[in-house]
Formats: C-alpha cells, structure tokens, sequence
C-alpha cells in the first residue's frame, strides 16, 4: 500500500492538539493518503504515578517500568489517552479507531534490558497486514505503544521507538514528529526543507540550538528503509499546506535546499 504517513503524537503535546490538527489529519486522508497515529503520553502517566505515591524514574531517557508503573502506563496511554486522540477524529468527517500493540499481536516486544529497566521493550516485529487491513476498510489507526511479549506478559516501548518501528514495518513515505514548535526556523522564517548534511551543518553554526537539536537528531536517525522524509510539524494545526495537510521542517536523506 503507498501514501501510508506515520504521525507521532508526543505525550507532552497531545493534551494541546487543537481541532485544527485533527483536521489536518482528515485532510490528509481526503487527499489519498493513509495517516497512521502513534502516540505517547509520559506527562498523564507520571501524574498517575505520583497519584500512586510512585517516584517516576528514567534510564537512558527511557521509563524505568516496574509492573506497578506498567499497569499505570496502560491503563493511561491505552484508556484515557488513546481515547480522547479517537473522541477528536470524531468532529472532523475522518473516523479513528484506538487500538494498543497487543491488539491483534500489533507491536511484538522484547526486553531491553529487565535488570536496569524492567519491562521496557524493543520492537522486534509489527503486524503490518492487520494496520493494512484496517486502512483499507477506511479507519486512521490509533496506536499507544503498550507492546506484546512474545513470552508472554506486556511491555512498555518508547512511543518514539514504536512510530519508527511502524513506519519501516509499512513502508511509509513519511514519518511526521508532532511538536509544540512549527519546524527550523531560519533568520525568523520556517524552512520546510533539509538534508541531514543541512541540518548538521545548522546544528554545528548554533542555528537549531536548544530543545530543537534532540528533535532533529531523532528525525534524521528515522531515515531508514523506503522512509524518504521525516517532518517536525506543529500540533496547533495553524501552518498547513494549501490542501489543508500539516506544514513544517521536512528531514530528508540528502539534496535539500535551505531557503
């Protein structure tokens, strides 16, 4: 299947997605193409945990997960999370469907690292044909990234690590990081896009500086496979393209121009 677009929703930004971001993503959809949504949902889930009287605790950036905090996590990104992303798709005329990775074997995991992380997981396999199957019957996947073990048992994966994972498991043309920032902008002005060799050289002259340089990076280390183009996009849905889909700074392999 072509035209299938991967779109990660950072926990930090879904609670301020505005009706124009769903809107963006209905287009899209109108326009042919197949928007896939993973999200994440770390701030909702420490809020659970510090209800739970649980310190939140990173490793490496990624969720120390005990079986108390992956109970938390699920019930979290799985229950309130996933579903208020599906309760929005239903004021545009697109139709969402919630679903987590052990939905249908969707998101097969194995431990990282059960000592230093617990049960945190890396992606091993992704039930294309299912997410293919649901696309073609006409619904956006709404994907939390709460995995399955193959062992059995569930794991937690990094909701950055699950769009990736499912972005090269469906050959995606595209990979769109959802921000709180509209893209790279240059002497005050957005550049839609840049080569990798681009974006380093910006990065080195202090140009992307800040909270930007860890986005660009996770962006240019997306690039894999048949996955041409990773953007950084704005969940505000304000800066779109003229057939109303997301606009921001797109990530490509090499040949970009700059302004």
């Amino acid at each position: 299947m072509e035209d299938l677009v991967v779109i990660k929703c950072g926990g930090s930004t879904v609670d301020e997605l505005s009706l124009d971001f769903y809107h963006s993503i209905a287009a899209m959809k109108k326009m042919g193409k197949h928007p896939i949504v993973v999200h994440g949902g770390g701030p909702a889930i420490n809020n659970m945990l510090i209800q739970m009287q649980i310190k939140p605790e990173f490793v490496d950036g990624l969720r120390k997960t005990t079986s108390e905090v992956l109970e938390a996590a699920e019930l979290v990104l799985s229950g309130k999370v996933n579903k208020n992303i599906v309760s929005a798709f239903q004021q545009t005329d697109a139709t969402a469907v919630g679903l987590s990775g052990i939905d249908g074997d969707l998101i097969q995991a194995a431990p990282i690292n059960l000592e230093t992380l617990g049960y945190v997981g890396k992606v091993e396999e992704v039930n294309h044909v299912f997410l293919q199957q649901l696309i073609q019957t006409g619904y956006i996947p709404v994907i939390a990234p709460i995995a399955v073990n193959k062992n059995g048992g569930k794991l937690n994966v990094n909701a950055d690590v699950a769009a990736a994972a499912v972005a090269r498991a469906v050959n995606a043309e595209e990979l769109i990081f959802v921000t709180d920032v509209d893209g790279v902008l240059v002497d005050g002005k957005l550049v839609e896009t840049l080569s990798v060799a681009e974006m380093n050289q910006l990065v080195e002259e202090g140009t992307i500086y800040g909270g930007m340089i860890p986005k660009v990076r996770a962006a240019a280390d997306s690039l894999a496979g048949t996955l041409e183009k990773v953007t950084i996009a704005n969940g505000n849905g304000k800066n779109k393209h003229e057939d109303g889909t997301l606009k921001g700074t797109a990530i490509i392999k090499k040949n970009a121009i700059t302004s």
